[in-house]
């Protein structure tokens, strides 16, 4: 069953690589007393992730920030380093984005956004998503309905439902 508005984040364990080696946290420690965007997305050096997901939280990040959002963290069902290179690939670590790995698609399979394409070798990949979490609750949740666009779940359509 898929994660909705007004519920409580299961915790799992998130992986990133970091300048001093592998970095562990909990979806717990990412959201205790927080509010935060959380975002997910089918892959890592996809075209939509890449070109259009990442870079419109780019684009949001300081309007964001001005609303009280304390971090915007992207989650995608990848390899740590993967995931580092892509950050640094698309500037959304340089601009302040926080790039978390699921690699055994733990925490994507928990909130029920995983799906299957073999054709294309994603096992356990995430759905399309942006939610606003504030101690651990969803607040407001989007999720994209077509594949391969970024309509709903990008920056600027979350920032909108902030007023």
């Amino acid at each position: 069953m898929a994660i909705s508005q007004g519920d409580k984040l299961p915790d799992a364990v998130l992986r990133r690589m970091g300048d001093d080696g592998l970095e562990e946290t909990t979806i717990a420690a990412l959201t205790e007393g927080r509010k935060i965007i959380l975002f997910g997305l089918p892959g890592a050096f996809t075209p939509t992730c890449s070109s259009a997901h990442v870079p419109s939280f780019i684009r949001t990040k300081d309007a964001f920030f001005d609303k009280g959002i304390e971090e915007i963290i992207c989650v995608s069902v990848n390899d740590v380093h993967i995931m580092r290179q892509w950050g640094a690939a698309t500037g959304a670590t340089a601009a302040g984005l926080s790039m978390w790995a699921d690699p055994a698609s733990e925490f994507t399979t928990a909130i029920g956004m995983n799906f299957d394409v073999e054709v294309l070798g994603f096992y356990g990949r995430s759905s399309r998503y942006a939610m606003i979490v504030e101690d651990g609750i969803v607040t407001q949740l989007n999720e994209e309905t077509e594949r391969g666009v970024c309509d709903i779940t990008g920056g600027e359509a979350l920032l909108e439902t902030l007023g």
